[in-house]
């Protein structure tokens, strides 16, 4: 079992690549560090190995797919993963690791947020997803994370070992934090300053097909983590929407005695039988989400055996 290892996902980064390998060799010379190439063509692969890092490849496409595979392949004490684009300083890595190692935290996010991310990115649009993204998050799962979307976190053996990988693409970084606060895992945060990508080196995140994919997963993952509010917001406005159309009925009926709009009638009450139906569908997934919850925490004992018995080899 490694002691750190530096997780690298890289999709053409040939003019960044080499330069992160290094600053984390600086900081880090106990780690061994993996470059995972996810179909480059610009020889990134060729530039880490030379570099000296390890190389590894996954030829499914997406970030998602490249950190399930990390997450796989490598048995470690403290995983750091950082994006290949140089826009992570190496140097906070010493303190997300000991946080990890010494203080058992689960997940240790790089906070770009709090420091120079809205200065130094140039896409407004990435400045109001990732605001927007922070303050949702955090009011529907009731929690205080302060950067959800960034790509430099530490985790430990117990956090990768125990996440269920279900994203293919850039939502990762949601769906993990989200797992994290629902699990009760223990998080923390290292303010790191951010710095825009240089000269020649391109984003592949897509602020409006990504950002749709983010929004999604936060819907989902909210409908899966939270069955009774999710269901019992939708019973909620489905009853309101209900009882607004249907009382001029009843005014109509208490004045005349006659009912004249029979299918207004009818639909409100198709409207309430589904707001009932939604409700008592929350209320068993509720059940059902709990006791998951409570596999999940025997799950995490065997995931401690295993580490201890890897450890020993």
């Amino acid at each position: 079992m490694d002691n750190i290892a530096v997780l690298i996902p890289c999709y053409n980064e040939s003019k960044t690549i080499a330069k992160v390998i290094n600053d984390y060799r600086k900081v880090l010379p106990e780690a061994k560090i993996y470059v995972y190439d996810n179909n480059s063509t610009d020889g990134t692969d060729e530039i880490a190995r030379d570099a000296g890092a390890i190389v590894r490849y996954e030829y499914h496409q997406g970030k998602g797919n490249v950190i399930r595979r990390m997450f796989a392949d490598i048995d470690a004490e403290c995983y750091l993963m950082v994006d290949g684009d140089d826009t992570y300083p190496a140097e906070p890595s010493r303190e997300m690791c000991r946080k990890v190692i010494e203080r058992k935290v689960d997940m240790v996010i790089g906070d770009r947020l709090s420091s120079t991310y809205f200065e130094e990115n140039k896409r407004p649009f990435h400045n109001m997803g990732n605001y927007l993204v922070r303050k949702t998050i955090n009011l529907l799962f009731d929690n205080d994370v302060k950067d959800i979307m960034t790509g430099y976190r530490a985790f430990s053996y117990r956090f990768v070992k125990s996440f269920p990988v279900l994203s293919k693409g850039f939502e990762i970084e949601t769906e993990m934090t989200i797992h994290a606060v629902d699990k009760n895992m223990l998080l923390d945060n290292v303010v790191v300053e951010y710095r825009d990508r240089p000269e020649g080196s391109v984003s592949k995140l897509n602020t409006y097909s990504d950002g749709f994919k983010v929004i999604t997963t936060i819907i989902k993952l909210y409908k899966n983590y939270k069955p009774l509010k999710f269901f019992g917001t939708l019973a909620l406005l489905l009853a309101v929407c209900s009882v607004l159309f249907a009382l001029p009925v009843f005014a109509e009926y208490i004045e005349t005695g006659l009912v004249p709009r029979f299918p207004t009638l009818i639909v409100c009450g198709f409207v309430m039988m589904a707001a009932i139906q939604s409700l008592f569908s929350g209320m068993l997934l509720e059940t059902i989400v709990q006791r998951n919850r409570q596999e999940f925490e025997l799950e995490l004992y065997k995931v401690e055996a295993q580490r201890k018995k890897v450890e020993n080899k």
